[in-house]
């Protein structure tokens, strides 16, 4: 058998998988089960988000390599007939398609490992007891009653498939919109923003030494120095996703790309955001003890008329990292656009970028 993968997070996710996958399915097989399974890397998404065309795509790559079962593993969030699609198999032609983003960004591998091997075993037409009629197609219940909002869906006339589990309802939306910024992997767009980075951190350092904002910081309510990190952190998001055309449009006004769009802009806001606060954090921190090396207590006490203590330093770190991120979101215009993508987004949703741009 084969888990046929697309490129970055399906492939990571398969070669873990890989590793005690066949011993995992011998052992719930029994002793007739014998499992060799290859992972193969290729980007059998590229270029379309169609469900008939993805499925004739696997079809055409297990033939041509003789697989006996062909697990395709996806990044890509997959609609069929207005469902968000989990997982579908087709008993005939040994196949099975799984989109990642469906099981959410907790445990993760965890859920991709059970969702595989139970969608195994189902295809090898292994049996749960010895009291069910010989030929029996095993379904995936136990796999997906552990999701919530995962039901079995019809399949069309016109599909390869013969089962489809989807999700709905917000718990799935969400579920989704989580998947998606775990494949993005928030945390790469902190050293994609180097130049952004310097400048917040040379505006943080020249922000600590000025004795105005000494007067500024020890005057602050915490309600105001929160409004302020929520008003920096905005900006900073707004900026990056304007300056670097990360915002999607839909491609024609039916509902289903509307919604689409709505989903694929969430997750650039959640993946942005996720990557700011990050950097706010670090911001901080860095700010924090640069005040504890520079500021002098009867300096400050001269100036502000308050006794430099604990508070103060947090105070006055908390206000400048506000600052210094206002001054990294002008800084971030000197990066590259497609650096900021890179950082951002994983391979698959670059590709899906790049072939909307080419669209436009």
């Amino acid at each position: 058998m084969a888990l046929l993968a697309d490129p970055d997070t399906p492939t990571e996710v398969a070669q873990r998988m890989a590793r005690d996958l066949p011993a995992r399915l011998a052992g719930r097989f029994g002793r007739r089960g014998r499992f060799d399974v290859e992972v193969v890397s290729e980007p059998f998404t590229a270029g379309t988000e169609d469900l008939s065309t993805l499925t004739r795509r696997i079809l055409d790559r297990g033939r041509e390599e003789r697989w006996d079962i062909v697990v395709a593993l996806t990044d890509l969030p997959l609609h069929a007939q207005g469902h968000k699609i989990v997982v579908e198999l087709s008993h005939e032609h040994g196949l099975a398609l799984l989109s990642l983003p469906s099981l959410g960004g907790v445990r993760f591998q965890k859920k991709a490992g059970r969702a595989v091997e139970e969608a195994v075993l189902s295809l090898a037409g292994a049996q749960p007891s010895q009291a069910e009629e010989p030929g029996h197609r095993r379904t995936l219940e136990g796999f997906t009653s552990s999701l919530a909002s995962v039901r079995r869906a019809p399949v069309g006339d016109e599909e390869a498939a013969d089962l489809m589990y989807v999700v709905g309802g917000p718990r799935g939306y969400l579920r989704i919109l989580g998947g998606m910024v775990r494949a993005n992997r928030p945390w790469r767009l902190v050293p994609g923003l180097s130049k952004a980075l310097a400048a917040a951190l040379a505006t943080g350092a020249i922000a600590t030494v000025n004795s105005t904002l000494w007067t500024l910081a020890a005057s602050l309510s915490t309600p105001r120095l929160v409004i302020a990190t929520v008003g920096s952190v905005a900006l900073m998001i707004s900026w990056l996703i304007v300056d670097a055309h990360l915002w999607h449009r839909a491609t024609d006004s039916s509902p289903e790309a509307r919604k689409r769009a709505a989903l694929y802009n969430a997750s650039t806001v959640v993946t942005v955001g996720i990557g700011v606060l990050v950097c706010y954090v670090g911001l901080l921190v860095v700010n924090w003890l640069w005040a504890l090396f520079i500021l002098n207590d009867q300096a400050f006490f001269s100036l502000t008329r308050t006794p430099l203590h604990a508070t103060e330093y947090w105070t006055l770190a908390w206000f400048v990292a506000s600052v210094a991120t206002v001054g990294g979101a002008l800084g971030s215009s000197l990066e590259n656009e497609e650096a900021v993508r890179a950082a951002a987004y994983s391979k698959r949703e670059q590709e899906r970028r790049r072939m909307l741009d080419d669209q436009d």
